[in-house]
């Protein structure tokens, strides 16, 4: 009979590293940024929140094979200048659906492979059917270095709207020590952890990703918007009950931005950090980055040995 072993892959992701103790199966996410001026022209200041909601189901076929479907749903609300003229999106309101599936398979020595399809759907909820889907995939190869360190190495691959990304991605469990961890899926997201006692863990922790929406209003029907942001965050997890966890996050959104663009704006590839034959005009005004909060019901099990 097949064991179904529900896990997390948090916002974007993936799966976590066997060595790992515990995991997330379920994170609902509250996201508040301060008001922020704009770079120019308009006065008023704009103001984010944003919502996650992620979970996974596995099927583990054997004690080395497991097929795993992770959906993930995000939001983003920008209430911008309520003079921003028509043409260009305001308030900016994007929903990001991903499904990811596929296979994880552990082989001797410490070696295993993950090979994940991940459709998304990318939205602002005001038509555009099968324009806002996109179609990526991420593919990892593992390797167990001692009982205390896990890597893996591939790249995660995205057909947005704008052109194909392609990420690096080194995946990284490190029990330092019996109190300090880092755990990772560099450069996506990171996360160094302090075990104050049994019940409350704290730390710091990076999260950030490209992303894009299309865009199906009337006023700018076929254009899309590339989400640029890099969360910087002190946090503290505090156990409730059981498995049940409540956790803040508090830090600085740099480098945020929401880049309109019209839909025959693209660029030739994508790197982390670099986009390579990028000649776009973008349509509208960004605020600047600032402080957020990011509150989090999360509920966590041990994973089996």
């Amino acid at each position: 009979m097949k064991k179904v072993v529900l896990i997390l892959l948090f916002f974007q992701l993936y799966i976590g590293a066997s060595s790992q103790k515990s995991q997330d199966i379920l994170v609902l996410s509250g996201r508040y940024g301060f008001p922020a001026s704009y770079e120019n022209t308009y006065t008023e200041k704009a103001s984010e929140t944003g919502s996650l909601v992620a979970l996974t189901a596995g099927v583990n076929f054997n004690e080395k094979t497991m097929w795993v479907v992770s959906l993930n749903h995000f939001y983003f609300n920008v209430k911008g200048d309520p003079a921003i003229p028509a043409g260009i999106i305001n308030p900016i309101k994007l929903n990001g659906f991903i499904v990811r599936t596929g296979l994880y398979q552990k082989f001797g020595n410490g070696m295993g492979i993950q090979i994940l399809f991940a459709p998304r759907y990318m939205t602002d909820f005001n038509g555009g059917g099968g324009n806002c889907l996109q179609f990526g995939g991420v593919f990892l190869f593992e390797k167990v270095f001692s009982e205390s360190l896990t890597m893996s190495f591939g790249a995660q691959y995205n057909q947005e709207f704008f052109g194909p990304l392609l990420v690096p991605i080194v995946n990284v469990d490190w029990q330092i020590s019996s109190k300090w961890k880092f755990t990772g899926m560099l450069p996506v997201y990171s996360k160094l952890s302090y075990k104050v006692n049994e019940n409350l863990h704290a730390g710091f922790a990076h999260f950030g990703l490209v992303t894009s929406y299309y865009l199906g209003h009337s006023d700018y029907a076929g254009d899309y918007v590339q989400r640029n942001c890099i969360d910087l965050t002190l946090y503290a997890r505090q156990r409730i009950a059981g498995n049940i966890y409540f956790e803040l996050r508090g830090g600085m959104a740099m480098g945020r931005s929401y880049d309109q663009y019209a839909g025959d704006q693209k660029v030739k590839f994508g790197l982390p950090l670099v986009l390579l034959g990028d000649n776009r005009t973008i349509k509208n005004t960004n605020f600047n980055g600032g402080p957020i909060l990011d509150l989090r019901l999360v509920y966590n099990i041990p994973l089996p040995e």
